[in-house]
């Protein structure tokens, strides 16, 4: 009777054993085929991504990098050759004619600041000599009305005005000798700049001196018609003190201001 209830523990136990085992292994199976649908999901999206642009552009961004370090190390021996071709290739006709552009150069800075110079000094005496002008109609306008010493102020001042005229002359006359050497520098450059092979430098510079003799051709004709204008003044100033003298008797001729009979 022990036996057979042994023999009946053995075969239950032997049939839940089994069914352990079978439970285990449908666990099993259903583990493996979660793992090989998660494989073949992982496999999808790879290829998916394995096809999407961005992947290729991933994919061909060590080419770019490659192209672009071989096309910098191209360019950068580009910009280094001609550089030393050009040092070793200098002869003397580049020199001098590299030599002669700097002369001009030279030149031309020479002849505007001794333009603007002469420019500046003609004006200021242009305007000198209106003033004188303005000056001297208001005393021949004013000529028998004024009181001595009222015409002893003005003969002062008109004295005065005469001097600055004579300073601002002077001016004229030492700025334009520079502006002739300057003249005269630049007519040699652009030759030798002609002779070196340097046209465009030539042509420059005398494009330069004719902008500037036109320049100090009209302001000259501006001093020029002031200083014709003041001895119209001049004249007319004379002609009047003569008629004023033989309107009045011979005693009062002293009368006349000394700096007026004196010339100028």
């Amino acid at each position: 009777m022990q036996a057979f209830r042994n023999c009946g523990l053995c075969a239950s136990g032997s049939l839940l054993k089994g069914r352990t085992d079978f439970l285990v292994a449908r666990r099993n199976m259903a583990v493996l085929r979660r793992s090989a649908a998660c494989v073949q999901l992982l496999k999808d999206k790879v290829n998916v991504f394995c096809s999407s642009p961005v992947h290729q552009r991933l994919l061909r961004l060590p080419e770019v990098t490659r192209s672009n370090a071989v096309a910098f190390s191209v360019g950068s021996s580009l910009c280094a050759v001609p550089f030393t071709q050009q040092v070793e290739n200098l002869s003397h006709e580049s020199l001098i004619r590299r030599a002669s552009c700097l002369v001009t150069d030279s030149a031309n800075t020479y002849l505007s600041q001794t333009t603007l110079a002469l420019v500046d000094a003609l004006t200021q005496y242009a305007k000198a000599l209106h003033t004188l002008i303005a000056l001297q109609k208001r005393y021949i306008t004013s000529i028998g009305k004024l009181t001595p010493a009222e015409e002893d102020n003005i003969w002062q001042v008109i004295i005065g005005q005469r001097v600055e005229v004579s300073d601002r002359l002077e001016e004229c006359k030492r700025f334009e000798s520079n502006w002739i050497n300057a003249i005269h520098i630049c007519e040699l450059s652009a030759e030798a700049a002609y002779n070196s092979g340097a046209e465009h430098a030539c042509t420059a510079t005398k494009t330069n001196l004719q902008v500037a003799q036109s320049k100090v051709e009209e302001i000259r004709k501006i001093s020029k018609d002031a200083e014709k204008k003041l001895a119209e003044t001049k004249a007319e100033e004379i002609q009047r003190m003569a008629e004023y003298a033989s309107s009045i008797d011979i005693n009062d001729l002293e009368d006349i201001p000394e700096a007026y009979l004196r010339e100028d």
